[in-house]
């Protein structure tokens, strides 16, 4: 099961989190504020954001993936996939009945 890391403005994050869920692409997302630095156009930046993990399936994963390009307000935006092989029973039942179709 993935969990997809994405941080976004945290202007825009709520948004983002909300759509994901509402259009059953991620079972859930947790909101996680954060300071981050890093090179832009050969400058250092540092802002506040926000890391998403969102929940979701092998088969919800791209559409997450194309969904999130779609609203997020970077041009390179950070979306990273992590693989979970070990999550309980009951949790992986309730994401795979979360994503995807109602």
């Amino acid at each position: 099961m993935p969990t997809v890391y994405i941080t976004a403005p945290p202007d825009e994050a709520g948004h983002i989190a909300t759509t994901l869920v509402e259009e059953r692409l991620a079972a859930c997302v947790n909101r996680v504020r954060c300071r981050s630095t890093y090179r832009w156009e050969d400058e250092v930046h540092r802002d506040d954001e926000e890391i998403l993990l969102a929940k979701t399936t092998d088969e919800g994963y791209d559409a997450l993936v194309e969904r999130v390009e779609e609203l997020h307000p970077y041009d390179v935006p950070c979306i990273e996939r992590f693989d979970e092989d070990d999550v309980t029973d009951a949790f992986g039942k309730w994401l795979t009945d979360s994503v995807g179709s109602p």
